[in-house]
């Protein structure tokens, strides 16, 4: 097992500048925390989403670390523009000397992309070239490129990443059907599911890696998030977690309220709801140990997204759970 950070970066209150300094503090922790990466989102035009350029983020994130991996999870690849992505990977993984971990999607909300002047139509059309655009860039001198959305004839690729051919690649997936697919590109991959979906996911794509006799050991990392707040006592901690969930919970649907969409991915309405599904943890950290090992188990992961700073969580709070994880969750789960 490995442990990862997933961080919305989502408006709790307060001044941003604030808010900005209270992340990059608890990135500090993460990193003397023993954590794998720390993953950002990107959102726009929403309270969702603070770091709507991850890159600028991450590039203040990778001076106060040193061992932490960092990348995005996901840029928004029908937002980009290949050839400008190409070099912004590379500056990131050459900065941080090959710690980027590089997250790419289409874009979940395609109320984001409208704004934006993107079709959502055409977004997975665009993502996969985009993509294999950033794939080739990337392992190549130069690029040559004849497609749908984007043409190329021998451009110089003057910058180049530390890890080759590319930084890992992470996708996020919550269909089955999809798992075989990114087990073929060796991808990485993120969930947000309650544990017994996820195991479908994840069975899905350690048969699809056995089938093409691929190495057990060689398996990429296989992750669902989830919420967690620890305390000295259990309602506490669970106080806390009611608390901050509903002000996230608004923000991830400010902008589907707005526009009278339903999404795709529905959160439940309250935390104990979230603790019912499977989907958080909260309380002392023997009750936290207990909730995400059952977790971890029925969902057959190896790499847990822990949020610890969402919605109105003070930067103390998410310290404390985070002293708290690592000193006596994190050496418990380790060997599942």
């Amino acid at each position: 097992m490995k442990f990862g950070i997933f961080d919305h970066m989502d408006r709790g209150g307060g001044p941003l500048t604030a808010h900005y300094d209270d992340r990059l503090a608890l990135i500090e922790l993460y990193d003397r925390g023993g954590f794998h990466a720390y993953h950002v989102a990107e959102h726009h035009s929403t309270p969702l989403g603070m770091a709507p350029s991850p890159g600028v983020f991450l590039a203040a994130a990778i001076e106060r670390t040193s061992r932490l991996r960092l990348g995005p999870l996901v840029y928004t690849l029908s937002l980009y523009h290949p050839l400008r992505l190409i070099e912004e990977i590379c500056m990131l993984d050459q900065m941080s000397g090959g710690r980027f971990e590089l997250g790419v999607g289409r874009g979940i909300s395609p109320i984001e992309l409208s704004l934006y002047g993107v079709d959502p139509k055409q977004a997975q059309d665009i993502y996969e070239e985009t993509l294999a655009i950033i794939r080739l860039g990337l392992a190549s001198d130069r690029l040559t490129h004849e497609g749908r959305h984007f043409r190329f004839k021998d451009v110089p690729m003057e910058l180049s990443s530390v890890q080759r051919p590319h930084p890992p690649l992470w996708l996020g997936n919550n269909n089955p059907q999809h798992s075989a697919d990114i087990a073929r590109i060796g991808a990485n991959v993120g969930h947000n599911l309650p544990p017994a979906q996820t195991r479908l996911c994840t069975d899905a794509y350690r048969a699809a890696w056995a089938e093409a006799g691929r190495d057990p050991a060689d398996l990429p990392f296989m992750g669902f998030t989830r919420h967690i707040v620890i305390a000295e006592t259990d309602s506490e901690a669970q106080s806390i977690a009611r608390r901050a969930y509903a002000r996230w919970h608004r923000s991830f649907y400010t902008l589907f309220r707005q526009y009278n969409f339903v999404p795709r991915l529905i959160y439940p309405d309250t935390f104990d709801e979230m603790l019912a599904r499977s989907e958080a943890a909260a309380g002392t950290p023997a009750t936290v140990l207990a909730q995400l090992r059952s977790q971890i188990e029925e969902g057959g992961i190896n790499y847990l997204f822990c949020r610890f700073a969402f919605g109105d969580i003070t930067r103390s709070e998410a310290a404390r759970s985070i002293e708290l994880f690592t000193r006596e969750v994190m050496p418990s789960l380790r060997d599942l």
